[in-house]
């Protein structure tokens, strides 16, 4: 009986010390919090540019609880993924992106959702930023009829609106982007398209191909190098002859970015829009990131780099740290604040992740549905000659 009392009495302060943390938040009136504030930034590096992004990026108190709160959630996001693919209640391939936040995050600080972005297979961050919820991007990733893709797609091909994907095949999205970017310009609605690809995909024929025609054309779309420094488990030291990717495209401008910093990759993203915006054509940013993880789940990526390189990116360069620091050193938020944040984003993937072990498996008669966006029923052959199933849109 003692012992039980004693648990008891246990919890009962662990509560009270929660309600606490959240009667201190809630005490400071938001008068209390520096509003606004100016950061140095780093300076990127140019390629046929006069100039490039300025120097200091200024940040509301609104602005980094936002960005905090999103990365948080994917980064939180991906280690759950992580979790259930050795559960092995996910399957197939699956692509982490834990360490590059501040890429997606930023680049959504420079443009608009009325904008288009294409990627790569490593996109659930850029489906959760593009307007995806955590239910269906978890959802998806476990194959279920609640996924974003209804249990579809997977990992690799996720879309919402002005997203189109994840793409399996290496570099091929982009130059699926300069077709988005053509009918931008041809529509002459003042958008544009980011096309992204990896320091692995930049070898690729159909990339060069790809600025050539956007540059001709003037196409206002933004190529981003997202160089996580390895090529699958290739270092880029060993698989490129040069390794500064933002003057591949050499008729076409570039700029080099601390991928790592969330308000460099935006300062630069709205330079690069800018500058698609006004006429100029193409433009070609190079950010310099870092994956935790391996290249995929197959990948435990220590074969090919150290157990302490990656922690020493982790406690030097982390993205989350790198907002979270600048936040509390202006007062710009409080210890406490940020923990209830963290808290409400582990509540919400635990969610999301119940959602996606119990939702159920879409049935094999949506099988051939979505093949079109707007079009009658029809049949389509299944297997075999004599099984039938019907596509809807």
């Amino acid at each position: 009986m003692q012992k039980m009392l004693t648990i008891i009495s246990n919890v009962l302060r662990g509560s009270a010390r929660r309600n606490a943390a959240s009667l201190v938040v809630a005490s400071r009136s938001y008068a209390d919090f520096t509003p606004e504030a100016t950061f140095d930034i780093k300076k990127v590096d140019l390629h046929r540019l006069e100039e490039g992004p300025p120097l200091t990026a200024t940040l509301t108190r609104e602005q980094g609880l936002k960005y905090y709160r999103t990365m948080q959630t994917i980064r939180r996001m991906e280690l759950k993924a992580d979790q259930l693919y050795k559960q092995k209640i996910i399957r197939g391939f699956c692509h982490l992106y834990d360490g590059q936040e501040a890429c997606a995050v930023g680049i959504e600080g420079g443009i608009t959702l009325s904008d288009h972005l294409i990627t790569a297979y490593r996109a659930h961050g850029y489906t959760l930023t593009r307007g995806g919820t955590i239910r269906e991007i978890m959802a998806e990733l476990t194959g279920r009829r609640g996924g974003i893709a209804k249990g579809k797609g997977g990992s690799m091909h996720m879309y919402t609106k002005n997203f189109y994907g994840g793409n399996g095949i290496v570099g091929a999205q982009v130059p699926l982007g300069a077709g988005v970017a053509l009918a931008c310009k041809y529509l002459g609605n003042d958008q544009l398209c980011v096309s992204l690809y990896g320091d692995g995909a930049a070898n690729q024929g159909q990339i060069f191909e790809t600025y050539n025609m956007s540059s001709l054309w003037k196409l206002p779309i933004i190529f981003i190098c997202e160089n996580n420094q390895y090529a699958m488990g290739t270092s880029v030291e060993r698989s490129a002859a040069s390794t500064e990717y933002y003057k591949r495209g050499d008729y076409i401008p570039g700029i080099r970015v601390d991928g790592m910093d969330v308000l460099c990759v935006r300062e630069a993203t709205k330079f690069a829009a800018d500058h698609c915006r006004s006429g100029k054509g193409p433009i070609l940013m190079e950010l310099q990131t870092y994956r935790y993880h391996g290249h995929s789940m197959s990948d435990p990526g220590v074969s090919y780099r150290t157990r302490e390189e990656i922690q020493e990116v982790r406690s030097k360069s982390d993205p989350i740290s790198m907002l979270k620091d600048r936040m509390l050193s202006n007062n710009m938020a409080s210890i406490e604040e940020l923990k209830e944040i963290d808290i409400a984003v582990r509540k919400e993937i635990e969610d999301a992740a119940q959602f996606a072990t119990t939702d159920p498996e879409p049935p094999l008669d949506d099988l051939c549905s979505h093949i079109f966006a707007n079009d009658q029923p029809f049949e389509v052959r299944g297997a075999t000659p004599w099984t039938k199933l019907t596509s809807t849109s």
